[in-house]
């Protein structure tokens, strides 16, 4: 490879303007409350929070953070990739696998899955869905 072929160089960085984001702390940014479904809750008292940093023009995709306070709870999951940031949970997949989560823990769910989250310390996640 000459050094006038960048074939392999590293696609440019957009700008701010476009579709950068940057969160200095993820263990502390200001999240908003969601709702939650009073039909997902098996027990406790469980509160949502979160915060959309991106999602795409159509729709298709949405990334940001989200967290839950301990409880348990059911859901139907789409698309997901996951890291969670801190707390944890033990997520049971119906017919599937029970994964237990924690900080740095990276998780993939499907969708159309049915899960039962129970959360035995706030967690708090990074998360990437595709719809």
């Amino acid at each position: 490879m000459s050094t006038s072929d960048h074939s392999d160089a590293p696609a440019p960085v957009p700008s701010a303007g476009s579709f950068a984001v940057s969160v200095p702390d993820l263990s502390d940014a200001d999240l908003e409350a969601e709702e939650l479904d009073p039909a997902q809750i098996v027990s406790g008292d469980p509160v949502v929070t979160g915060k959309v940093l991106w999602e795409a023009p159509d729709g298709s995709q949405v990334r940001g953070i989200w967290q839950i306070t301990p409880g348990v709870v059911t859901d139907t999951e789409a698309n997901e990739l996951f890291v969670v940031v801190s707390g944890r949970a033990t997520i049971a997949v119906e017919g599937g696998a029970t994964l237990e989560v924690g900080p740095g823990s990276a998780c993939v769910l499907r969708e159309g899955d049915k899960t039962t989250w129970t959360v035995h310390e706030t967690l708090r996640k990074a998360y990437h869905i595709s719809y």
